[in-house]
């Protein structure tokens, strides 16, 4: 038996050893990084200072273990509730109104999206600035560029874009920190969109969307103005429970294709409010009480630009409602 018990522990050192080396992975040793450093040469980078940079880069077993399990994809809408719609993330998110009032009213002012929804976003994505990620973004970005087959080919062009980004913002590409897929910040930009959308909101000269709040603040308005955001226009719209018939409009597509005329048609009831020829996306949620049925509208969809989920986005949506009800209650809105 105690040979036995002396096997079994000898095994868990060789596989804690196998995976202590796995995450020690010399990336400037291997040919597919040298021949994306070879690429990046050609854009003028300097080859000793990348080699350099990728001999210090880690390979994250980790970081392929939280990609593969989204909570998007393992998730129901009433255990993601759990998650982004407590009183604490309302709470926080109140004060976080608060203590940036300014610069959220400017935001709503020149872009057009509610203060409560950016806020929103930045409360689902970092608590509002409390979990901004614990992962070097070069080991992130490296490992799931050179590691990770199923995206490998949009992680190196993100890759690529981030040092591009250290390059045009001035800084060291072995500093930044974020999530395990490379995403940045406050509102949590990968490297594409902090290069298309990140903007210096406070007048610095410096995108800073990782210490400056107002920046983080102003970028998250310019992203989802940029993907279709109209101005004074509702997000989402609760339904009536479908026949069995309209069920076949239900989570069809992300994006309004249906329009309001043909779910009146098929018996759906929607808001008086919404022109016939509106388009919306309607969809079923497993929610707390069972089913819930939804019509998200350009705006909706406009958030689902920043995450591709439904639950997300409603996620944000709700969070924001909660938001509005905590401040009518303090008399503050």
């Amino acid at each position: 038996m105690r040979l036995i018990k002396l096997l079994c522990t000898i095994s868990l050192l060789f596989f804690a050893a196998v995976s202590i080396a796995q995450d020690q992975k010399k990336y400037d040793e291997r040919a597919e990084v040298q021949t994306f450093i070879a690429e990046m040469v050609e854009e003028d980078f300097d080859q000793a200072e990348l080699t350099a940079l990728f001999a210090g880069a880690i390979y994250k077993q980790s970081i392929v273990d939280a990609i593969s399990r989204p909570a998007e994809r393992v998730l129901t809408w009433k255990e993601y509730q759990d998650i982004f719609l407590t009183d604490l993330r309302v709470s926080r998110g109140t004060e976080f109104i608060h203590e940036n009032r300014d610069a959220l009213v400017r935001a709503e002012k020149e872009y057009g999206v509610p203060a409560l929804i950016i806020t929103s976003i930045i409360g689902v994505e970092t608590m509002y600035g409390r979990n901004k990620g614990s992962y070097r973004v070069i080991d992130s970005l490296s490992t799931l560029a050179f590691d990770y087959p199923p995206r490998s080919k949009f992680f190196r062009q993100e890759l690529k874009h981030f040092l591009r980004l250290a390059r045009e913002e001035g800084r060291d590409p072995a500093e930044p920190i974020g999530s395990y897929a490379g995403a940045m910040g406050y509102g949590q930009f990968i490297s594409s969109s902090f290069r298309e959308y990140a903007i210096d909101f406070d007048g610095d000269g410096v995108r800073d969307i990782w210490t400056n709040k107002q920046d983080a603040i102003g970028s998250v308005a310019n992203y989802l103005s940029r993907h279709g955001w109209r101005r004074n226009e509702f997000v989402a719209l609760p339904a009536s429970t479908p026949s069995n018939e309209a069920r076949a409009l239900f989570n069809v597509s992300l994006k309004p294709s249906s329009t309001v005329a043909e779910m009146t048609k098929v018996g759906v009831t929607v808001d008086e409010n919404l022109a016939g020829e509106m388009t919306v996306s309607p969809m079923t949620l497993n929610g707390k009480q069972g089913e819930e049925h939804w019509l998200g509208l350009q705006n909706f969809y406009a958030i689902t630009r920043y995450n591709h989920s439904k639950l997300y986005a409603m996620a944000v949506y709700q969070l924001s409602e909660r938001l509005k009800m905590s401040l009518l209650a303090s008399s503050d809105y």
